[in-house]
């Protein structure tokens, strides 16, 4: 008697037996299902942290990188620098990351993680890897992890291409494009009225 399969494997059987053609095969489509994923699993792990998902990938590019300033480190991650002025205030603020003068240039201020920024991140990062596996459920470990280094791939040639663009700007337009479209749907009359022509 053969053993039941589990969704993700139902799912990853329909994917591969998916045609080229209709919805399914445009690459827009699938990106926009999943960042939309994406947003509602890690979302809620970095929900409360200040400025969600981006105050959590500026306090990740400034433990993990060498940016000599805050004007380097908004150009990097396509930020414009009087949005990240204030990100890195309440960053400040939650005494997650500091403002130092940066030793090899005075005139520059670096922006450093703090050791209560260094543990926060530390769980941060381990609460958002498993919401992701989470989104990538229908893949195996070993294809995630495939997965993950072609996508990187592709994204850090990318970001080269479109400098100066803000990615959270994009972002928001794929969700707005790729969300469902009930924002217009008729509602149903309310008991006992007569329904609009």
């Amino acid at each position: 008697m053969g053993t039941a399969r589990t969704a993700p494997a139902r799912a990853s059987a329909q994917a591969s037996k998916a045609p080229g053609g209709g919805v399914e095969g445009d690459l827009g489509w699938s990106l926009g299902v999943l960042l939309r994923a994406y947003q509602g699993a890690v979302g809620a792990v970095v929900g409360a942290f200040p400025h969600g998902h981006r105050g959590y990938q500026v306090l990740t590019t400034v433990a993990h990188g060498d940016q000599p300033s805050q004007l380097a480190l908004a150009a990097y991650l396509g930020i414009d620098r009087t949005v990240m002025t204030y990100l890195i205030d309440d960053l400040v603020d939650a005494g997650l990351v500091q403002r130092q003068l940066n030793p090899a240039d005075r005139r520059q201020r670096k922006i450093v993680a703090t050791a209560v920024g260094t543990r926060t991140l530390a769980d941060l990062e381990r609460r958002v890897r498993e919401a992701e596996d989470v989104a990538l459920a229908v893949l195996a470990p070993a294809e995630r992890d495939v997965f993950r280094a072609l996508l990187r791939k592709v994204a850090c040639e990318a970001r080269e291409a479109s400098a100066g663009v803000d990615p959270c700007e994009v972002v928001g337009e794929v969700l707005v494009t790729s969300a469902p479209a009930t924002a217009h749907r008729r509602q149903p009359p309310a008991p006992g009225t007569s329904p609009r022509p």
